[in-house]
């Protein structure tokens, strides 16, 4: 009877909502509509603004989402700022440190949030709402879908935690598939995620000193190679794209600042700036979903909508004493 009743339990925990058995908790489309109907109307007025004065602050906020969701699940401690207490946060992270950027687009976002509904929603939503819409800005309207919602926002944030859970710039196709298996995510998700290279700006610091020698990398063409150099000399002395912490370039010089199927045009011509990007084309596999990603018709930005929610659903926090909804993004409630 004893054994009966611990398999109906079983069972039971099976059909039932995974939050009610203890697991992650169920993100829903139209979360917030009954305790905040206004907030995602409000993010995304915030997001507009932002990416109007700067489209690299859209390309940010497709970032952030990512290196929250990868270090600790999507619970917005990459947001978290040092403190006495906890001085080297996720954002002071080796892959994070030079390269985040959008934090003052999701402070903005939350300060309206707060006082339309205070306390009610929590910065991880914020987060993924705000790369929802940098994604519809930068495509066009193309990239176009619904964000579930229902995050917490996490306690802990730690810049150890960012190297052993970001892929390098470097990473070879295993090491990247390998990664993105850990959060569970498939080879396909990891190459149509992969195309949000397709804006923004790299720091050549992360690239050059192995993507600038034609000698020595032949997955990438010659002549591209030489152009990469010379932006890179023109941004260090001054001329070019220099920023404060080193210069910079362009990740896609065809389309910069759109969010498209371009990218996979520039892999296939060995055009791309990472050897993680160049690492698309080793195997039959992957250069087949590059070159499926390449074609026109929209493919790729409905496989991109569907990779970003799946993302967005890492590591969801459940409800406890390491969850929260932050009243300030930047720290924790006290």
């Amino acid at each position: 009877m004893a054994a009966s009743s611990e398999l109906a339990i079983l069972v039971a925990c099976a059909l039932l909502l995974a939050a009610a058995c203890g697991g992650a908790p169920e993100l829903e489309v139209g979360y917030y509509e009954e305790t905040c109907p206004e907030a995602e109307a409000i993010v995304r007025a915030a997001v507009s603004e932002a990416v109007a004065v700067d489209a690299g602050v859209g390309a940010g906020l497709i970032r952030l989402l990512f290196h929250d969701c990868f270090v600790q699940g999507c619970d917005a401690s990459v947001l978290l700022d040092p403190t006495a207490l906890n001085p080297r946060p996720e954002k002071l992270g080796p892959p994070n440190i030079h390269s985040l950027r959008g934090y003052e687009a999701i402070d903005a976002a939350k300060a309206a949030v707060e006082e339309a509904c205070p306390g009610t929603v929590s910065c991880a939503d914020i987060v993924a709402f705000a790369a929802r819409d940098a994604s519809y800005l930068l495509s066009g309207y193309r990239v176009d879908f619904k964000m579930p919602a229902g995050r917490l926002d996490g306690r802990r944030s730690n810049a150890s935690d960012t190297v052993p859970s970001l892929p390098p710039a470097s990473a070879s196709f295993t090491e990247l598939v390998d990664n993105f298996a850990n959060k569970g995510l498939d080879a396909e998700d990891m190459v149509v995620l992969s195309g949000a290279h397709s804006v923004g700006h790299a720091r050549c610091s992360t690239f050059a000193a192995d993507r600038t020698d034609v000698d020595a990398d032949a997955d990438i063409d010659p002549s591209f190679a030489r152009s990469l150099r010379r932006r890179c000399a023109r941004a260090e002395n001054g001329t070019d794209g220099k920023e404060q912490d080193g210069p910079t370039v362009s990740q896609d010089a065809v389309t910069p600042t759109e969010l498209d199927s371009q990218y996979y045009r520039n892999v296939l011509k060995r055009r791309v700036l990472l050897a993680s990007d160049a690492a698309l084309l080793e195997t039959p596999e992957a250069a087949r979903m590059v070159r499926d990603s390449a074609s026109v018709g929209g493919r790729w930005e409905k496989k991109f909508a569907k990779a970003m929610v799946k993302m967005a659903g890492i590591g969801v926090k459940k409800a406890g004493r390491h969850a929260e909804i932050r009243a300030n993004c930047r720290v924790v409630n006290y």
